[in-house]
């Protein structure tokens, strides 16, 4: 990754003279002491002042479409959501950074972190960390993460007593959900057109896939008594911090209360179910390092970016915060660390969320079809499938 920027200066002749660049963030806490620490090494090896803005996620979303074009915003963004690169890609605001990557940065950054933030065959940011959902078990009753669903479910069922649950998760929602999609042979939300970019007139959630994975959602309900109504986020997360829940599907984001809660645990891939085609593969969220294509200052961005996401510095950014990097090299320095190595494992086996603004139209009626395929024991999964085409295809002007 040392590598990633040579010749970039040169590439980009801009900036030097000015000496500054600011960094638009969301980072609060130890993550955001972590980039006031790198801002002022920056600046002692280079003599380049990094004046760093704090905002929230969603104002910076906000702001950089508005104020980009404008000349008003920072000249790094830090960090982007990768669901927002197609938006951003299309507004302009992002700069294309491919002609400044080579083949070893691309081979150092897991796959799936690259197609995430890749827009109609363009990389629009150099991704620094993923999360997803995974099997979190607690250890005092499951000693080990369980290798296939016939003991998985052994080990749910065991565990769901009057005084215990085996296993919770928030069922209700498409987000948790897409892995048993993938399982069964789905490859996202939306298909791909020949130039590898989602085509939004291609939805992959109905036919047989979806009428089996909504099925394989009753049963958990209703055939295998594992989660009772009015299960959700809130219930499962609290279950398994009290201690009562043997396994739950949830995601780096939770593991902070788990620990302050005393819990022993272990993270690993849900096993595929039932006549899945492939393992099941849960939906990735990418966080990366954004450069704005207003910037009068490229080459000093670009070159903060390079720094920012050097090994050294991703792995300092893990002890900071915990996150994950999609760093290969940062990942096997982190190796003993237990929730990297387990989120390690399952990034290769999962996919970006769809980036294109398309896809926040598709959550609302995702949702509701599986909430009303679980309410009950006799519904009709079929034609709750069905009508769930019809709706996203309406919602998405098709």
């Amino acid at each position: 990754m040392e590598k990633v920027f040579l010749g970039m200066v040169v590439a980009l002749g801009l900036g030097w003279a000015q000496n500054r660049i600011e960094v638009w963030t969301h980072f609060q806490g130890a993550e955001l002491e972590w980039l006031k620490q790198q801002a002022s090494a920056y600046q002692k090896a280079k003599g380049v002042q990094v004046l760093i803005s704090e905002m929230p996620l969603g104002d910076m979303h906000n702001k950089i479409l508005l104020s980009a074009p404008q000349g008003h915003a920072g000249d790094l963004f830090l960090t982007v959501p990768h669901d927002w690169i197609g938006e951003f890609a299309q507004a302009g605001v992002l700069e294309p950074l491919d002609r400044y990557v080579d083949s070893a940065y691309r081979a150092d950054v897991e796959p799936v972190a690259l197609e995430a933030f890749s827009f109609r065959g363009r990389l629009f940011g150099f991704p620094a960390y993923a999360e997803s959902v995974a099997l979190i078990y607690n250890k005092k009753f499951v000693k080990g993460a369980p290798k296939s669903w016939a003991e998985f479910l052994a080990l749910a069922q065991r565990y769901t007593t009057k005084e215990t649950f085996g296993f919770l998760y928030n069922v209700n929602e498409g987000y948790f959900n897409f892995g048993f999609y993938r399982a069964y042979g789905v490859e996202n939300v939306f298909a791909k057109d020949a130039s590898g970019s989602y085509d939004p007139r291609r939805i992959l959630l109905g036919g047989a896939v979806g009428e089996r994975v909504l099925q394989l959602l009753k049963d958990l309900r209703f055939r295998y008594r594992l989660i009772p109504e009015g299960t959700n986020y809130e219930v499962a997360d609290g279950a398994f911090k009290s201690g009562s829940l043997a396994m739950i599907l949830n995601g780096p984001w939770a593991l902070g209360d788990y620990k302050k809660a005393g819990i022993d645990f272990g993270i690993a891939p849900l096993p595929s179910p039932p006549g899945a085609v492939r393992p099941w593969g849960p939906f990735l969220g990418v966080h990366g390092i954004g450069v704005n294509a207003f910037s009068p200052r490229k080459a000093l961005a670009l070159d903060f970016a390079r720094f920012l996401v050097s090994q050294d510095n991703l792995v300092a950014f893990n002890q900071a915060g915990g996150r994950t990097p999609v760093s290969k090299s940062a990942v096997k320095r982190l190796e003993k660390d237990p929730v990297v190595a387990g989120f390690a494992k399952i990034f290769p086996l999962g996919v970006p969320m769809p980036n294109i603004p398309e896809m926040g139209k598709v959550w609302a009626p995702w949702n509701n079809a599986i909430q009303l395929a679980i309410q009950r024991p006799d519904s009709d999964v079929k034609g709750i499938v069905n009508n769930l085409m019809v709706e996203l295809q309406k919602a998405l002007g098709r």
